[in-house]
């Protein structure tokens, strides 16, 4: 795992020249930030000779998938604990969950209220005795060797940016991009979720000064596809022929456009646009939006 992203110019908008770093294409089963995140945290696994890994996810979670692929390609176990026990009895509701156990990922299922003890001494002390030899990695894959791995994004190639942006769901990938780029760069996180705290987790993983985070695009909330959004993902692919999730990275473009186009953008002119991959999630998407009789991403 030592494949760095090509980057793809897009546009020149309102005097902002938009670039993407195409972290999508990076590997066919594990791409963008969850490639990143797992680098290290993998590498380690072989070296301590660990059987697996175990790690948490909601029943459409890239990082589940991803780490399923990737554990897999490696000769390791995997463990997923799915948040939502109802998910036991329709796996086949879930492209993702279909994913995982393809892959060999054994899922466990816990009530919501149980899941969200996940990170309590107790709750991980149990798992770490029912699965012995298993390394633990947190929801979203985030910790000190996801941070190194997610320092390592940007190249020399990438020196002339003026401004990173990168979506954020726990934070972990805008805090090693920061960690990882130059003194004279500012990093820009999208938001997916609508989380208080998140500022302070943030800063917890990264306390530099560098970074900052735009909360004005959730649209709707963690998971949400307003009609707008799917309008803007189909438009934008047959504009620059370039999938795009619709949780992630999505969602940081539809901000991105809407605050140039309203000459709200008060960061740099020349901008590198990180896409996190994430494009398995479209059909888990797609198949709550055909039951709503909803417009579908392309």
């Amino acid at each position: 795992m030592n494949k760095k992203a090509t980057n793809q110019y897009l546009t020149t908008l309102n005097g902002i020249r938009l670039t993407l770093k195409r972290g999508d294409l990076l590997d066919p089963m594990v791409s963008g930030n969850k490639y990143w995140k797992l680098k290290y945290n993998l590498r380690e696994a072989q070296v301590q000779n660990d059987l697996g890994v175990l790690t948490f996810g909601g029943a459409f979670s890239n990082h589940l998938a991803e780490t399923a692929a990737a554990t897999a390609a490696m000769g390791l176990r995997s463990v997923g604990i799915v948040r939502g026990e109802e998910w036991a009895q329709k796996e086949n509701q879930s492209p993702t969950l279909q994913f995982c156990k393809q892959k060999g990922m054994s899922l466990r299922y816990l009530s919501r209220s149980d899941y969200r003890q996940k990170e309590t001494t107790a709750f991980l002390q149990h798992y770490q005795k029912t699965y012995p030899g298993y390394r633990l990695l947190p929801e979203g894959g985030t910790n000190p060797l996801a941070l190194q791995g997610c320092a390592e994004v940007l190249d020399e190639n990438d020196h002339p940016f003026d401004t990173i942006c990168t979506p954020v769901g726990t934070g972990g990938t805008l805090a090693g991009l920061a960690m990882g780029g130059r003194t004279n760069q500012q990093f820009v996180g999208f938001s997916v979720l609508k989380n208080e705290g998140l500022n302070t987790q943030i800063k917890k993983l990264n306390p530099n000064t560098n970074w900052t985070l735009n909360t004005d695009y959730p649209l709707g909330g963690y998971a949400k596809t307003p009609p707008e959004l799917i309008e803007f993902i189909n438009d934008f692919k047959k504009k620059f022929t370039i999938p795009l999730d619709p949780i992630y990275t999505g969602k940081m473009l539809f901000g991105i456009f809407d605050l140039i186009n309203k000459g709200l953008w008060r960061w740099g002119n020349n901008v590198l646009v990180v896409h996190t991959g994430g494009l398995q999630g479209i059909a888990g998407v797609n198949q709550r939006l055909a039951q709503k009789g909803a417009t579908l991403l392309d």
